[in-house]
């Protein structure tokens, strides 16, 4: 395995002058992506672009969370994805939309909208998690969607998302889904836990650049909703094929997710995020998943032998790549760390790490050790 994780580290050259363990913030790209942009730049510099060269990643990120490649739309970012879903479902007088106090700021603002009109019922959680029960509780037959993050972005609380999809169904409401610190290092499976909605950027746990997103809509849910902005993208690609002229008389949205489009995307930015999904793809992200387990397990180990205060759950149902802890003078403790090449972020009265596959056990010991000297 050790043998295994070099070779792969030869792919970051981040690892030759760094401890990164701040993948839930802005990850370092491999080198494979960062080659296959710049090559497409030199392509357009000299306008040689062979478009069957390159993918937008609609196929591997549909192979990525289970779903087909008709249900997914290019989105800037994860926020741009919540708009657009909060936006096209529909919330009469009275309706509510059940969210957690885990929530990073962007699963919620868009329901806060005075337009909306929507109650927003925050599930508070316990000691760091949030129950099923209570949101069972929460939910009821007004209620529009459950709104959350897959794995919340300050501890790492992973929620059921099997179970919160019984819930939303049971009362005919939707589940939506933040997945950007959860997709490329926990598996999922949108068909498997019937999931309704899901977006996430691409550049944290996916290894990409920004600018590139994706957004899932679940097929049968597809042609139900007009999306709140339309463009060129958002139609049916034969409008610009068949006729002389466009078709500016009439709207034929596509019958794909790409309807919730709407123009030219960054076009190198997905280039990218296609060539870092295909990267964890040929890891495997069961693989990934595991060597994740096995880093947190082993630095919450030595955070608990320090007598620091875990906030991130135990229980390995619930944990994801995400590791809080409660110290003092984090804000201090991290730029310190950051000064002897160890990345990690300040968060909520504590520190925030979190390792990817190829990060090893010396890199965690290594922040131990600076810990402790601090």
């Amino acid at each position: 395995m050790m043998r295994d994780i070099l070779d792969v580290r030869k792919k970051f050259p981040v690892t030759q002058h760094k401890t990164f363990l701040n993948h839930s913030a802005y990850s370092p790209l491999p080198q494979p992506v960062v080659d296959v942009m710049k090559k497409y730049n030199e392509d357009l510099c000299h306008f040689d672009i062979d478009e069957s060269e390159y993918s937008l990643g609609q196929e591997v990120f549909a192979r990525l969370v289970g779903a087909e490649k008709d249900e997914i739309a290019l989105v800037q970012n994860t926020s741009t994805g919540l708009n657009i879903v909060a936006n096209i479902l529909d919330c009469p007088k009275g309706s509510n939309v059940v969210t957690t106090d885990l929530e990073y700021p962007s699963v919620v603002y868009p329901w806060l909208k005075t337009k909306l009109g929507v109650e927003l019922r925050y599930v508070k959680n316990a000691n760091g998690s949030i129950l099923v029960e209570d949101v069972e509780q929460a939910v009821d037959d007004q209620t529009v969607a459950i709104a959350i993050s897959h794995v919340a972005y300050v501890n790492g609380f992973r929620h059921d998302l099997k179970a919160l999809a019984e819930i939303a169904h049971e009362h005919g409401a939707y589940l939506v889904v933040d997945a950007i610190q959860s997709l490329g290092a926990i598996p999922v499976d949108v068909r498997k836990d019937d999931v309704d909605f899901l977006t996430a950027s691409c550049y944290k746990w996916l290894l990409g650049p920004a600018g590139a997103g994706y957004l899932y809509v679940r097929k049968e849910l597809v042609e139900r909703f007009e999306p709140p902005f339309i463009g060129w993208a958002s139609v049916e690609p034969e409008v610009f094929e068949t006729i002389e002229f466009w078709d500016i008389w009439r709207l034929q949205l596509s019958n794909t997710a790409s309807r919730f489009e709407i123009g030219s995307p960054s076009f190198i930015s997905f280039v990218g995020a296609a060539a870092a999904i295909q990267l964890l793809l040929d890891v495997g992200i069961d693989n990934i998943q595991k060597r994740i387990l096995i880093l947190t397990k082993l630095l919450m180990d030595l955070v608990k032998r320090l007598g620091l205060s875990l906030t991130t759950p135990e229980d390995s149902e619930q944990r994801s790549g995400i590791v809080h802890f409660l110290i003092d003078r984090a804000l201090e403790r991290a730029k310190k760390l950051r000064k002897q090449g160890i990345i990690v972020s300040a968060r909520s009265n504590g520190l925030r790490i979190a390792p990817h596959f190829y990060n090893t056990e010396d890199e965690i010991e290594r922040l131990i050790q600076e810990l402790e000297a601090t």
